[in-house]
């Protein structure tokens, strides 16, 4: 992108340039690629046109003191209710709209990268605006500021879940109306992600290869294909596709297949749901190494948001290690969706079950392997957005890599969508929790207790579809934990 200066220049020259400039954007608009933007500001020209700059920030930055940028982003960290929607319109509304830090146009291009990337936006947009308001390090204590209120609580929720637990009625029959209220919030997330996961980065259109690369990642999930092949798969081949190099795009799926036929051949099968993971989370060795790592692993592989973690936690912490039973892990969801946190905090709750779990453990090693697992999660966005983000945007702008990351981005719908029926089937049947000697009341017992959560998935799927309010979701946890004292207490 070229600007010009606001330098005094001849009439003459301003008529030449102006004529150059409006043929080159005529240019650009007419080209199929789009790959030059070129926008000319004059002096006289109005204010409503520097606003459209997207390389131009408002020149409102404030030079804060390492402590007031730690002290700011706490107090984000405090507010930060309602999810990862409600987070980043918060940033938007103080620092964009307020403040004028920066320009809309600026703040949606730096939206539109850390989408592609890895990791929570909120956070992501943390560090971006404490670098903008004291360096690399004004960077680091922003992030830090923002996300420590949300550790804490979730480290309070982790230990009082423990020294609750299921045994006390109460607090099992809130989490029971919980479960299902969660399980429509991850369908909820597949529709929201899908929204601009199959928007092309090259055309900003409706992509219908995306689309397909989203219903054959639901299959290969569900036929429990690991989802790091299947994310890799789909970048790999999109990045031919797009440049309508169609026959090795397609070529790079059959071997995918070529090779799945072969895995289940020689192995007389299809894969255990063990495949889905990498196993990282032993059930044998569970130790600070593979926590920490589990954590590493996670936050690596977040494109698209926290959400995208959810099916790997599963496959990991669930299946494979076997560190909590599947209602416990949505329980995990609920309460990183009622506090004030990035929703992948979740994972800190998993890190203290870990704790739990391990041989020789208890509640400190909960509190040390919930430490290690969140950091572990939150160390690659730290690096990718500290190292500099104008290095990052270069990267996503490359035609190659944008297309690889379009590829990834649109494959994670398909990821999450088998987990979202699993955590709904999960939510519906479930008798472990009932109390009752006679198997035939309890099998009756269970079954009106699956036809009330059935219900409840239904009722928050009309609301989260009907109603637009920041604090919806909590509204929704709140009503759930009250609702679940009078539907599944056995009075």
């Amino acid at each position: 992108m070229s600007i010009v200066d606001d330098s005094v220049v001849s009439t003459q020259q301003k008529v030449e340039e102006d004529a150059e400039a409006t043929m080159v954007i005529n240019y650009t608009q007419n080209s199929e690629e789009k790959e030059t933007v070129v926008d000319v500001i004059f002096n006289d020209q109005k204010s409503s046109e520097l606003a459209n700059d997207e390389f131009r920030d408002n020149s409102k930055i404030p030079n804060l003191s390492y402590l007031q940028i730690f002290i700011l982003f706490l107090d984000f960290g405090i507010h930060a209710w309602g999810g990862p929607v409600a987070q980043i319109a918060l940033f938007k509304d103080r620092f964009v709209e307020k403040a004028e830090w920066i320009t809309i146009s600026r703040f949606n291009r730096v939206f539109g990268v850390y989408q592609i990337l890895p990791g929570p936006e909120a956070t992501e947009f943390a560090m971006y605006f404490g670098q903008l308001a004291g360096g690399r390090f004004g960077g680091l204590l922003g992030g830090l500021g923002f996300i420590l209120p949300g550790f804490l609580l979730i480290l309070l929720f982790s230990y009082i879940y423990e020294i609750v637990g299921f045994e006390n009625d109460y607090f099992n029959a809130s989490f029971r109306a919980l479960q299902p209220i969660v399980a429509a919030f991850v369908l909820r997330a597949v529709h929201k992600i899908a929204e601009h996961s199959f928007i092309s980065n090259r055309t900003n259109k409706f992509n219908y290869w995306l689309f397909g690369m989203a219903i054959l990642s639901s299959i290969l999930t569900a036929l429990n294909l690991n989802m790091l092949i299947t994310m890799g798969v789909c970048g790999i081949a999109f990045m031919f596709i797009d440049r309508k190099l169609y026959l090795i795009g397609i070529l790079v799926f059959l071997l995918e297949f070529v090779g799945f036929g072969l895995y289940i051949g020689f192995n007389h099968g299809i894969p255990s749901p063990n495949s889905l993971g990498i196993g990282i989370a032993k059930q044998d060795e569970l130790d600070s190494g593979h926590v920490f790592g589990l954590g590493l692993l996670t936050g690596s592989i977040s494109f698209g948001g926290a959400y995208t973690t959810i099916p790997f936690l599963k496959a990991e912490a669930v299946v494979i290690g076997g560190w909590m039973t599947p209602a416990t892990f949505l329980d995990a969801i609920a309460i990183g969706n009622i506090l004030p946190a990035p929703l992948v905090m979740f994972s800190c709750f998993i890190g203290f079950q870990a704790g739990l779990k391990a041989d020789g453990g208890g509640t400190g090693w909960g509190f040390l392997y919930a430490f290690l697992i969140t950091v572990g999660v939150f160390t690659p966005c730290f690096l990718f957005t500290i190292i500099g983000h104008p290095y990052l945007e270069k990267l996503c702008r490359n035609k190659f890599m944008a297309a690889f990351f379009d590829g990834i981005v649109g494959s994670v719908v398909g990821l999450i969508a088998p987990t979202a029926f699993d955590l709904l089937r999960s939510s519906i049947i479930t008798t472990g929790a009932i109390s009752v000697v006679d198997e035939n009341q309890r099998n009756l017992i269970a079954l009106q207790r699956g036809a009330i959560a059935a219900v409840l998935y239904i009722l928050t799927l009309g609301a989260l579809y009907s109603i637009k309010h920041k604090m919806l979701a909590i509204l929704l946890i709140i009503s759930g934990a009250i609702a679940g004292q009078f539907l599944f207490i056995d009075r």
